[in-house]
């Protein structure tokens, strides 16, 4: 097992990715806390693991936009395991919305509260924990292929998905030197609970942008997960490891590169 008793926190693991994020590190022996924004979403995440076979996980719920719940949660961490050993900052906001001339600002920060500053004040938790620990930690940011190439109508999340890539290198320059790396898995189209409301049609028109022609499954983007946090890329820091099926490799989908 590659994480036998290491301690691991899986943020917005109430469902989908997180919940497939943290099943794997807990097959793999790690010692889970389960994160999602309230008590019912994590308890839900929870019970989806129960129904996988899976228990012995810690449920920490937290707002993670929240600066005091989060320094909760890790006094809640502290309490139960002493240490910190791999954090993975999977929380996100989606920010489904509004065209950009329409937007909100407060929507706007609302997104980038979740995703951006949220990863960094659950970072800086973990942080304050690892460098009081010998084997100091891992830290894996969820970033998207969005941040490089933006999709239409989602103006908060692309923005914040861009201040995910530069967070991540910022904090491994800062955080390499004394032991702690950082680095980031950005997927792209995922199969979540959303592809079961859209038909079969939209469906294959979305895999046409993949040039392997399918989707990520939460297990795909766990594996890449695991990757950054194992010894396996224990001289990778600061890198954004894309995992969206070549979409950032084609210029145009088959249908219309004529």
């Amino acid at each position: 097992m590659r994480f036998k008793d290491q301690v691991v926190l899986v943020t917005g693991a109430s469902r989908n990715t997180g919940v497939g994020i943290a099943a794997l590190f807990i097959r793999e022996g790690a010692k889970v806390c389960i994160c999602g924004s309230t008590p019912k979403s994590t308890a839900q995440g929870g019970q989806l693991l129960r129904e996988m076979g899976l228990d012995g996980f810690l449920e920490t719920p937290a707002d993670i936009g929240d600066t005091e719940q989060v320094r909760a949660m890790f006094a809640k961490i502290r309490e139960a395991y002493g240490r910190i050993d791999i954090v993975v900052n999977n929380a996100c906001n989606q920010g489904i919305g509004p065209a950009f001339e329409e937007m909100d600002p407060e929507y706007f920060l609302s997104v980038v509260k979740t995703n951006l500053l949220g990863t960094f004040q659950v970072s800086q938790e973990a942080v304050k924990m690892m460098l009081k620990q010998e084997s100091r930690g891992v830290i894996v940011n969820l970033g998207s292929n969005v941040s490089m190439r933006a999709i239409r109508k989602r103006t908060a999340y692309v923005a914040s998905k861009g201040g995910i890539d530069a967070l991540t290198r910022a904090m491994a320059i800062d955080l390499g030197p004394k032991g702690i790396r950082v680095n980031m898995v950005a997927p792209g189209y995922i199969f979540t609970d959303r592809w079961e409301k859209i038909s079969d049609e939209a469906r294959k028109r979305r895999r046409l942008n993949c040039p392997l022609g399918v989707e990520a499954t939460a297990d795909d983007i766990a594996q890449a997960v695991a990757f950054m946090a194992s010894d396996a890329s224990r001289n990778i820091c600061g890198e954004r490891l894309v995992v969206d099926a070549g979409c950032s490799a084609q210029h145009m989908p088959v249908d219309v590169d004529i």
